[in-house]
């Protein structure tokens, strides 16, 4: 069942008059609009153009020097005739010189200077002076420590030429208490000479106050084959013992080297 709705031409004609109002009045509204923003553009960029500024008025002077004028020439003087006097009259009558009391003033400056230049080569021989006799007490300070350097010198030298000449005496008189009264060679060990064997052996021992050889031992550097026969030899040694304060006394670490050589 469908149903048809009719309207009629009396209210349609009513509804078109207000439709046409409501879109004049937007049109109207939105233009009053954008020409209001545009105003307000122009109003906000626009600015009045500034004045142009004329330059203010300037007042120069200029300051110009006149030479004075030159003075007229004096008139020369006209030599006045001399009055007469009479001798009497002129003695009495004729002034001091003034200017015999004025020279002494003129030569001031040069007794000022004069005065001044003997100060200052015053001044310049007291400076050589001082110098002279710093230079000298220098030299005399360092010819002091020369003398002095050389005498310790030769101190340390006479000291160490007493102390050697000490050493050497000391080692004589301890050489003569020990001295060797017999020693014999070793036998050269046959494997030794059949192999052509050569070299030295040392020995270490101690001789006691009856001037033989105690705890005889090899030093290192010895070849096998030289031990024994070194030992040997050692043992057979006879020494002068060391007397000190009238006692005998051992004499430790005392050395023999052999050497073992094939002629």
């Amino acid at each position: 069942m469908t149903a048809m709705i009719m309207h009629s031409p009396s209210t349609m004609t009513a509804s078109m008059p207000r439709r046409n109002l409501r879109q004049h009045s937007l049109a109207a509204a939105l233009a009053l609009a954008l020409h209001a923003v545009v105003l307000g553009l122009l109003i906000h960029t626009w600015s009045a153009p500034a004045p142009e500024g004329k330059p203010p008025p300037v007042l120069t002077t200029q300051l110009v020097m006149v030479a004075p004028a030159a003075p007229a020439p004096a008139p020369e003087p006209v030599a006045a005739p001399a009055p007469i006097v009479e001798p009497a009259a002129a003695a009495a009558v004729a002034p001091a010189k003034p200017l015999a009391a004025a020279k002494p003033a003129a030569h001031k400056p040069q007794a000022a200077a004069l005065a001044r230049k003997r100060v200052e080569e015053r001044q310049r021989e007291q400076q050589a002076e001082q110098q002279r006799e710093q230079q000298q007490a220098q030299e005399t300070a360092a010819a002091q420590q020369r003398l002095a350097q050389q005498q310790a010198a030769q101190q340390e030298a006479q000291q160490q030429a007493q102390q050697a000449e000490r050493t050497r005496q000391q080692a004589l008189a301890d050489s003569r208490q020990y001295l060797p009264l017999s020693k014999e060679a070793p036998e050269y060990p046959e494997r030794a000479l059949d192999k052509n064997i050569e070299g030295d052996c040392s020995v270490e021992y101690t001789v006691n106050p009856q001037g033989r050889v105690e705890n005889p031992r090899v030093l290192d550097g010895c070849h096998p084959l030289f031990i024994r026969p070194s030992l040997a030899a050692a043992q057979t040694f006879k020494y002068q013992p060391r007397i000190i304060d009238g006692v005998a006394v051992s004499v430790p670490a005392v050395r023999n080297t052999f050497h073992y050589r094939i002629k």
